[in-house]
């Protein structure tokens, strides 16, 4: 049987640049580059070596999918560029300030659409870092769900990982259909080839809106969220150091200084 592997990824805001909220308290997109978040590269990554591993009777196809503005599809042609065969673009102007429970159901909504075998997430976003979405959509899509793996492979109808933890690993398995997430540690991410990013400019990429995925505007958005910022202020200017000169004492007044912050 051929293995349809679909790979959640997210355009996230550059975590080198600028980033604020705007008015209504939103993370704003538009003042601030944005890019394939890192840990979704790992997701990529995994589903690119599971489908060159993928020993059955057809081959493996890989659909990346994203909810986001016009700009996020290039954090879809970043996943083609490194291999992925096709896309999947959720766009709507009404999923603006969507929290996670939204972005599930959309994803959701998306990938039954598609058609999936086994759903790779990446361990959490580098803007919201909430890491709870691939266990959310797992429960939503009614299939088990193996998250935080350092390892994964798929053989003989089976999801099979590693999940590292700090003192010990475990050895986890589902049947597919699956949803599972892999961490920092699974792998570096491939650079795409020239050939690679000319060839992603001819790969499918299908445009989804919330008719297409026969949701109610009401139940996304702002104002559908579950979740929302209260307050924001802009964190302070960096202040001058403290210079300790050593002239004799300096040991004592450095190990003073410490001691007052409560470093000691």
């Amino acid at each position: 049987m051929s293995l349809r592997i679909v790979v959640c990824v997210k355009y996230v805001p550059d975590a080198t640049g600028d980033r604020h909220f705007a008015d209504d308290l939103t993370v704003d997109r538009d003042d601030v580059d944005g890019l394939l978040s890192e840990l979704d590269e790992y997701a990529v990554e995994q589903a690119l070596q599971i489908a060159d591993d993928f020993d059955g009777d057809g081959d493996a196809e890989i659909t990346v999918l994203t909810v986001g503005p016009e700009d996020a599809k290039d954090a879809l042609r970043k996943a083609l560029s490194m291999g992925a065969d096709k896309a999947v673009h959720v766009e709507d102007d009404d999923l603006h300030g969507t929290d996670v429970i939204g972005t599930s159901l959309v994803l959701a909504k998306a990938i039954e659409k598609t058609g999936y075998d086994l759903v790779i997430c990446g361990m959490a976003s580098t803007d919201g870092t909430m890491g709870v979405l691939p266990a959310i959509l797992a429960e939503r899509l009614g299939v088990p769900q193996v998250t935080l793996l350092s390892d994964v492979s798929v053989e003989d109808g089976l999801v099979k990982g590693r999940r590292d933890g700090d003192t010990a690993s475990e050895l986890l398995e589902a049947s597919l259909p699956a949803v599972v997430s892999v961490t920092d540690q699974s792998g570096e991410a491939r650079y795409p080839s020239f050939k690679g990013i000319m060839a992603a400019k001819k790969k499918p990429v299908q445009s989804l809106d919330l008719e297409d995925l026969e949701i109610d505007a009401d139940e996304v958005g702002l104002a559908g969220a579950w979740t929302a910022v209260g307050s924001a202020a802009e964190r302070p200017a960096r202040t001058a150091g403290t210079i300790v000169k050593d002239e004799g004492e300096g040991g004592k007044r450095l190990a003073e200084f410490l001691a007052s912050q409560k470093f000691i």
